[in-house]
């Protein structure tokens, strides 16, 4: 099985590709081939070499490859090198939950093994399926028809109300997250690694570190979230609107699954150069959903509601986001992203940031 590339590749903007598959995979020798064949020989059952690594050139996170043997093909996750900001890159944390949803029948790849020794390949590491199907660069979906778009739109926002009526305890991660406001922890998190990153300081996420924990939505029952969700962390069936596999489950936890969908919605309000953003576009005649209508459809189906106004959820979201980009900013500088486009995430910072403010000032946040 293989991700199969399609047209809609990323806009040449100089946008950070965030996660895998930007590209077609390259040969490489980062990977000791024979010392990891041996290991997939006693960890996945039917494995038969020969070996073959590619390496995928896009990706800001954990390093991924493609693993060809004769009659199989797998996907590779690893920790980068170098050094790490704490609980950054968890693999084993992508595998646990891969696993336990794929018991639970939700779409994802099959998650053969785990690696925690670095003996191996020198990190942590774990093999899941490849999957066939389409991943969608452009949010735009410049190739489909209005229908089309329509109906890719409403199968990305009914796997992820599927995923949140998903109880965590029933499927054996009641552990997966820590106790407490969701918001306040992923808060807390984001602030650290803008401070502990490199780079230039902005005002403007000075007044949202200030302001964003004084307006906290009410905590409620938790579910999983995966933290990284929109169309390009998705397998897509080859010609059916259809969700094979959600993949990069990186940034997942346990939490308050409106995070997941607002962050969704991000993408219908931020600045038009971000790629996936769908701002200042026709909608109507392009058959994508409204946010408004998104939002309807997500409630209706899960039963949920809102714990905050809107915008909060926005404005958190956009920090969020500009917080990551900074942190990824600050391993290229470092030496340690994966993609030689880092340093450029470092100039969505700041207009991420004035757009989270600016849904701070809608509720009522002094300039």
């Amino acid at each position: 099985m293989a991700y199969e590339i399609h047209n809609n590749q990323p806009p040449a903007t100089g946008a950070v590709i965030d996660e895998v598959k930007a590209q077609p995979p390259r040969p490489t020798n980062d990977l000791d081939t024979v010392r990891l064949a041996e290991w997939m020989k006693d960890a996945i059952d039917g494995f038969a070499g020969p070996l073959t690594v590619l390496r995928f050139a896009g990706g800001q996170s954990n390093p991924t490859y493609q693993l060809h043997t004769p009659a199989q093909r797998y996907v590779l996750r690893r920790k980068p090198a170098g050094r790490l900001l704490a609980s950054a890159h968890a693999v084993d944390r992508e595998f646990r939950v891969m696993e336990a949803l794929g018991r639970a029948g939700f779409p994802v790849p099959r998650a053969y093994a785990l690696c925690e020794s670095e003996a191996v390949i020198g990190s942590v590491f774990y093999v899941m399926a490849m999957v066939d199907g389409r991943i969608l660069w452009d949010g735009r979906l410049p190739d489909a028809t209005p229908d089309e778009r329509r109906a890719i739109y409403t199968a990305e926002i009914d796997t992820l109300a599927a995923l949140h009526r998903i109880d965590p305890q029933a499927i054996g991660l009641a552990d997966y997250g820590r106790p407490g406001n969701y918001f306040a922890r992923q808060l807390k998190r984001w602030t650290t690694q803008y401070v502990e990153s490199s780079g230039p300081r902005y005002d403007t996420m000075d007044r949202l570190i200030a302001w964003l924990p004084t307006h906290l939505p009410a905590d409620r029952p938790a579910r999983i979230v995966h933290g990284d969700y929109r169309l390009d962390n998705m397998v897509l069936h080859p010609t059916e609107p259809r969700v094979l596999a959600v993949l990069d489950w990186e940034l997942s936890t346990l939490g308050d699954p409106i995070a997941d969908l607002t962050y969704l919605l991000m993408h219908w309000v931020t600045p038009p150069h971000e790629r996936g953003s769908l701002s200042n576009l026709d909608l109507e005649a392009l058959g994508i959903p409204t946010l408004d209508e998104m939002l309807s459809r997500y409630l209706t189906t899960t039963g949920d509601r809102l714990g905050a106004p809107l915008e909060w959820y926005l404005a958190y979201n956009l920090f969020r986001f500009a917080a990551i980009l900074h942190g990824v900013a600050a391993r290229g500088r470092a030496g340690n992203a994966n993609n030689a486009r880092a340093g450029l995430a470092q100039t969505r910072v700041g207009p991420l940031a004035e757009a989270a403010w600016r849904f701070a000032q809608k509720l009522g946040s002094e300039a």
